[in-house]
């Protein structure tokens, strides 16, 4: 499990994205970062840092219905503690997202003021929206253009890196000032520094599985599970009263005989088991987890 090598994926036209955020700074009064709420550190494109300092930032962490509601809360208030301005958010389903308007219009209260001094109320206030691939970006700008923008809507997917070009999207007011969303493909960085970050990545999704190993994969997220969430594998897997402390391996095994994956000659089907496991995750039927500690 060792000798696997470590994810890497940069893609070119995750190159091109930076550059499109670069050129549409500009035209845009404040950024909104999509994180996934089970990797609030990992799912952070450090590079944003940079190329969006000159911007204000809210931070929504999305997906908080498959994340562990205590760690949840905790990194609120880590972020907040350290300057942003932060949602716990579910895209999909809509929790949290009827508080982003007012969040906006408080964030930007400053700005606001000084439009109106200058006689341009009507101005709209444009938000840009960034993060990984597989963050909900889209989820997240069709939830808020539903009403006020039907006919227009940005394409959603479960696999990463299919939104491609740059598009607008009204999302009706607050306290009488319009908002606009501006969307942008979701970026990756060159080169995970923590091999760690680049497997969290991967056990959401946010990295194609076809460039990937699914077994190990499998095994290095059974290893986190079996330290954080041992009841959650015993109870999903129905797994034998020890087993969690067992060998990652073992784990694999006895989840593919569990669930009847053999191969011809009654060998464990791993490689089914791999996929279910992963798929368990991301779903969140292995229930609320989080696999990144605030602090």
């Amino acid at each position: 499990m060792n000798d696997t090598p470590n994810v890497q994926w940069f893609p070119g036209h995750m190159a091109r994205t930076r550059r499109q955020i670069r050129e549409a700074l500009p035209l845009v009064d404040a950024v909104v970062e999509l994180r996934d709420a089970r990797l609030p550190e990992s799912s952070r494109n450090p590079e944003l840092d940079t190329l969006t300092a000159a911007k204000p930032r809210i931070v929504l962490l999305n997906k908080c219905d498959l994340a562990d509601e205590v760690a949840t809360a905790r990194w609120l208030q880590l972020l907040r503690r350290t300057g942003f301005v932060a949602l716990a958010v579910d895209c999909r389903g809509g929790k949290g997202l009827q508080r982003f308007p007012d969040t906006v219009r408080q964030s930007l209260a400053e700005l606001i003021r000084a439009r109106q001094a200058k006689g341009m109320a009507g101005r709209p206030l444009r938000l840009m929206v960034v993060g990984i691939p597989n963050t909900g970006k889209s989820s997240f700008i069709n939830r808020m253009s539903n009403q006020a923008n039907r006919r227009s809507r940005a394409q959603v997917a479960d696999r990463p890196g299919v939104t491609r070009q740059n598009q607008w999207f009204p999302i009706g007011s607050a306290g009488g000032v319009k908002l606009e969303l501006l969307d942008t493909p979701g970026v990756l960085w060159p080169k995970f520094e923590d091999p760690a970050v680049g497997d969290k990545l991967a056990f959401i999704g946010s990295v194609k599985d076809t460039v990937l190993d699914g077994e190990a994969l499998a095994l290095r997220l059974l290893a986190l599970l079996r330290r954080d969430y041992p009841d959650r594998l015993r109870a999903r897997y129905q797994l034998r009263d020890g087993t969690p402390d067992g060998e990652p391996w073992q784990l694999l095994e006895e989840i593919a005989q569990r669930r009847g994956m053999r191969l011809p000659g009654g060998e464990p089907d791993l490689s089914r088991a791999a996929a279910a496991l992963l798929e368990d995750f991301r779903s969140g039927r292995l229930g609320r987890v989080t696999l990144d500690a605030a602090g």
